[in-house]
C-alpha cells in the first residue's frame, strides 16, 4: 500500500515537471529530450511568472566580452542526432520514475545537499576552489575542461562550477551556479552534464539543480541543461573546455546566463532572491565533491580529472581566462585571488597568470591514497 502511495505521488510530480512537448527527440546515450513551447516550461508554475512569456536576451553583454567567437559547435550528445527543437521551444531533459526514486525523498529530488565552502563542518563537501571577495560583483565568466572523474558511491557527485554568492552563511545564503557535474543519483550515469543551480535561503527550502522547479527561465532552443557534455579532455591528450558567463543585467536586473562560445541560455530573474537582487559579494571557481565515508574511510570519488592540481597541462583539470563583471558591466581581471582546498592531500589547487590565460587554477585530485584516508 505504501509503496502504491509513493509511486502516485512520483507519478504525479512528473506530471508536474514534464511539460507536454511538440516533439522528442532520443539522444544515443538513453536520454529524452522533449521539446516544450518556451512560455510553457517549470519557471512559469511560479506565481510571479503566470500568464508571461520568456524576456529577449539582453542587447548589450559585458564590455570586453569577445562576442565575434560566437560560432554554434555541437557540445552535447543529443545534438548529434542533427535534430532540433524548433524555434519556439526549449529542449528539456525528460524526468523518469527511476531519476526520482533514486532521491532520498520526494522533497529532496533536484536539491543539492549543500554547497558553498564556509566552515569546517562541511557535512561531507570538500572543495578545491578560487574566489574573490571584498567588493561587489555583478557576474563572473571562466573557461572549464570537461572531465569525466569516477563518483564511486551513489550519493556522491563531482562537479566544477562557478558560484556568484551573497549573504552570510546563514540560513539566507543566495547563490547562483553553474558548470559541470557527475552525479549518478540525480542522472543515473557517469557523465558529465551541463548544469545549473540556485537557492536563496542556504540549500534548505529553495531552489533546485536544472529546470526542477520554477526559477530559471530559459530562452535557448539547441542547450539541454541536465544533458551529456560531450566531447571530454582525456589524460596527456586533447584538452576539451566550455565558457561560462553569469552576469546581471544591468536594465532589468535579472541574472543571464551564457554557455559555449557565446551562447544565451536563459535566465535567473531577480525577485527569486534577496541579497542577489543587489549585487553578489563572492565569486568562486573550482571542484566540489561529495565525500560520504560510507565505507568508513575517505571516498575514492575523483575531483576534475582525478590528477593533483600540481601536474598542470593535459593532466589536472582548469579553470582559465577567471573575470568578474563590475558595476559598470565590464569583465576585468582578478586582482586578489584567494586559494582553498578543504584537504590538499585528496584534492589540490595552484593558481598562475599569463598573457594567454590570465588568471587560471588547476584543481582537482584522486580522493582516497595513501596520504587522504
Amino acid at each position: 500500500m505504501q509503496e502504491l502511495k509513493k509511486l502516485r505521488r512520483v507519478r504525479s510530480h512528473l506530471k508536474k515537471i514534464n511539460k507536454p512537448s511538440v516533439k522528442t527527440i532520443q539522444s544515443p546515450d538513453g536520454d529524452l529530450i522533449d521539446c516544450v513551447v518556451s512560455h510553457l516550461q517549470p519557471a512559469f508554475d511560479h506565481p510571479k511568472l503566470r500568464g508571461q512569456r520568456p524576456l529577449e536576451p539582453p542587447s548589450e553583454r559585458p564590455k570586453g566580452h569577445n562576442s565575434s567567437d560566437e560560432v554554434f559547435e555541437s557540445i552535447q550528445l543529443w545534438g548529434d542526432s542533427n535534430e532540433l527543437c524548433p524555434d519556439g521551444t526549449i529542449p528539456i531533459r525528460r524526468i523518469t520514475e527511476k531519476d526520482i526514486l533514486r532521491a532520498n525523498s520526494l522533497k529532496r529530488f533536484g536539491r543539492k545537499i549543500r554547497g558553498v565552502r564556509h566552515d569546517t563542518m562541511n557535512d561531507g563537501h570538500e572543495h578545491a576552489v578560487g574566489f574573490v571577495n571584498g567588493d561587489r560583483y555583478y557576474g563572473a565568466k571562466a573557461s572549464m575542461n570537461v572531465w569525466s572523474p569516477a563518483v564511486t558511491e551513489p550519493y556522491e557527485f563531482s562537479l566544477s562550477q562557478l558560484w556568484v554568492i551573497s549573504g552570510s552563511f546563514g540560513h539566507d545564503l543566495n547563490t547562483i551556479e553553474a558548470g559541470w557535474q557527475v552525479s549518478p543519483k540525480l542522472y543515473g550515469d557517469g557523465y558529465p552534464r551541463f548544469f545549473t543551480y540556485w537557492t536563496t535561503d542556504a540549500y534548505q527550502t529553495t531552489g533546485c539543480y536544472n529546470l526542477l522547479c520554477s526559477g530559471f527561465v530559459q530562452t535557448n532552443n539547441r542547450i539541454a541543461i541536465g544533458a551529456a557534455i560531450s566531447p571530454r579532455s582525456s589524460y596527456k591528450g586533447r584538452q576539451f573546455d566550455i565558457g561560462v558567463m553569469i552576469w546581471k543585467d544591468p536594465k532589468h536586473g535579472h541574472w543571464w546566463l551564457q554557455f559555449g562560445s557565446g551562447v544565451i541560455i536563459g535566465y535567473w530573474p531577480s525577485f527569486l532572491f534577496s541579497h542577489l537582487q543587489q549585487h553578489a559579494s563572492m565569486i568562486q571557481f573550482g571542484g566540489e565533491i561529495v565525500n560520504s565515508r560510507s565505507r568508513g574511510h575517505h571516498t575514492n570519488t575523483q575531483m576534475g580529472s582525478g590528477h593533483f592540481g600540481q601536474e598542470g597541462y593535459g593532466k589536472a583539470a582548469y579553470f582559465r581566462n577567471l573575470q568578474v563583471v563590475d558595476w559598470g558591466n565590464s569583465l576585468l581581471p582578478l586582482t586578489n585571488l584567494h586559494l582553498l582546498a578543504d584537504h590538499p592531500h585528496c584534492y589540490s589547487i595552484k593558481a598562475g597568470k599569463n598573457n594567454v590565460w590570465g588568471n587560471y587554477i588547476y584543481y582537482g585530485g584522486p580522493g582516497r591514497n595513501a596520504s587522504c584516508q
